[in-house]
């Protein structure tokens, strides 16, 4: 697997977006207590995307975790003219996601946790298509991880040690 980790987001204008929120309740022997779980993606819509999980007594502040942990894990992500270079198959848990490129025009065709990732990092065009659980935790997670196995002409040629060139050739 290809980690393009990016190392400081400081000085990047990232977006926040949040995906779902859940309701947890911990029974104990005076009652039920209840906390929020949130999970957030955030992205520059240029290539940029990371995803985070907050928890907290109160909304507000599970999703302002949800966003710090968010900006420490964002990868980079190669999109080129609003689509992505190839198709790509990712299994997260019993989620599973098939992202594919399309041509200029076509739209975000994803679900809710798929679309909110692939908007995030700027893809305008993509044809997606989720199976297995439809569970908002386990589909960011798949779909953040099938956009990092995304290889472009560059990397592959630089992993070769060949010109770009030779690799259209074949």
């Amino acid at each position: 697997m290809v980690r393009n980790k990016v190392k400081n987001t400081n000085d990047i204008e990232l977006k926040d977006r949040l995906v779902a929120i859940n309701r947890v309740a911990k029974v104990t022997k005076g009652g039920r207590t209840f906390s929020f779980s949130a999970i957030v993606v955030v992205g520059n819509e240029d290539g940029l995307v990371g995803w985070g999980l907050g928890k907290a007594g109160e909304v507000t502040s599970a999703i302002s975790k949800a966003v710090e942990a968010a900006k420490k894990n964002v990868i980079k992500v190669p999109v080129f003219n609003g689509t992505i270079p190839h198709e790509q198959e990712a299994r997260f848990a019993g989620a599973e996601v098939f992202i594919k490129p399309a041509s200029h025009g076509t739209g975000v065709v994803a679900g809710g946790a798929m679309r909110a990732v692939l908007e995030s990092v700027g893809v305008t065009d993509v044809l997606a298509k989720s199976k297995g659980s439809s569970n908002a935790h386990n589909l960011v997670k798949a779909t953040i991880k099938a956009l990092e196995e995304l290889r472009d002409a560059k990397m592959v040629a630089n992993n070769r040690g060949i010109s770009v060139q030779r690799v259209f050739k074949g």
